[in-house]
């Protein structure tokens, strides 16, 4: 069932993208042959006006074919084909996808944020939120938290060590807490589901500079009430901080990869995500809306990034082509989208291997 929920959201992501595409295409008045629902071969098709909609075998996915996208060599209907086309409205055809990912995940969180259902809090709204609790967002792998079988999700009660305790308190406060407990041993109570549990876990230094850590992401968890103006204001500026810290995050990544100082075990391919997916979809509709949310977002950055194959090389050939005002050879094109594609199944199957290695260790 877990494997089923990631690929229905994946799916969806992936045909969101391209409809996208599709539209603007339509809109920019290029030829679109083709918008299919999964990767030939076709099982079925019906062409409607110039396009053509298919139910493709491969469910992993969707595409859409613009009359004239993969060459600069157009003979019919050239004056349709997507290098033809006036570029503004090409970089315009290319952004669609990104756009409408960034769109569903603000849509995604605005239900989310209207459902009532508890999510993460401002200090500002704690005083007004009911039932309040310090939880555990995600544990990192290979850190005391993990070792001692801390899970995302729990919700931490009290702890001590020596005469020092905590009793529910808030992020800062356990923060300061661990941090003076390096190298010895705390008692953690934490409640899962229904039941309470007793972790032993000894904070470390090294994992945040400057002070003993347990290797976990907190967040005062709880439900709030608020106008539907403001809830549309707090949606629009969760999805600008979690694109800021997406991009960061992956473009940080990106370069210690090409310096090879990168920490797989810190990414998720996609058996990790999928194995999240599956948990979130375990635990409700929301978690599952907002991790599709998070992962749209991941979806919308990567497209962006200026690698050939993805949207964002080819964003940039369009670029290039407006400063030196003619198109850049098709086998040039090519040979740089191949050149991508080849590298970013590298990375896929290098971060596919650290996940296998996560679930065997």
């Amino acid at each position: 069932m877990g494997i089923l929920t990631f690929i229905i959201v994946l799916v969806a992501l992936i045909v969101v993208h391209e409809f996208g595409h599709f539209i603007v295409a339509k809109w920019s008045k290029m030829r679109v042959d083709e918008f299919g629902l999964g990767y030939p071969p076709k099982l079925w098709g019906k062409k409607i006006g110039e396009t053509e909609y298919t139910l493709n075998a491969l469910p992993f996915g969707g595409f859409v074919k613009i009359y004239g996208e993969d060459s600069d060599e157009s003979t019919e209907d050239s004056a349709r084909a997507f290098t033809n086309r006036p570029r503004i409205l090409q970089a315009l055809t290319l952004v669609a996808g990104v756009a409408m990912n960034v769109l569903v995940a603000w849509l995604l969180l605005l239900i989310v944020l209207t459902s009532g259902a508890p999510r993460a809090l401002t200090p500002e709204q704690v005083p007004n939120a009911v039932n309040p609790e310090l939880t555990v967002t995600y544990v990192v792998p290979g850190t005391p938290a993990a070792n001692a079988g801390l899970k995302a999700g729990d919700v931490l009660l009290e702890g001590s060590y020596g005469d020092t305790s905590f009793y529910n308190s808030n992020v800062d406060e356990f923060v300061t807490f661990v941090g003076g407990a390096t190298d010895t041993e705390v008692s953690l109570i934490v409640e899962r589901g229904n039941e309470q549990k007793e972790l032993a876990i000894t904070p470390e230094a090294g994992i945040v500079e400057g002070q003993g850590a347990i290797g976990v992401g907190l967040a005062v968890v709880g439900s709030i009430e608020l106008p539907l103006h403001e809830t549309l204001v707090e949606s629009v500026v969760i999805t600008g901080i979690l694109l800021k810290d997406i991009t960061i995050g992956i473009t940080t990544f990106l370069f210690q990869a090409i310096t090879f100082s990168a920490d797989f075990s810190q990414v998720a391919g996609p058996i990790g995500i999928a194995g999240v997916v599956a948990d979130a979809g375990e635990n409700g509709i929301i978690p599952l809306l907002s991790l599709t949310a998070l992962i749209s977002l991941n979806l919308a950055v990567i497209n962006l990034l200026p690698v050939p194959a993805l949207d964002g090389g080819r964003l940039l050939f369009v670029a290039v082509e407006a400063i030196i005002r003619k198109p850049i050879p098709a086998s040039v094109a090519q040979t740089a989208n191949t050149i991508g594609f080849l590298l970013l199944i590298l990375l896929m199957i290098v971060v596919s291997i650290s996940d296998i290695g996560k679930l065997l260790g």
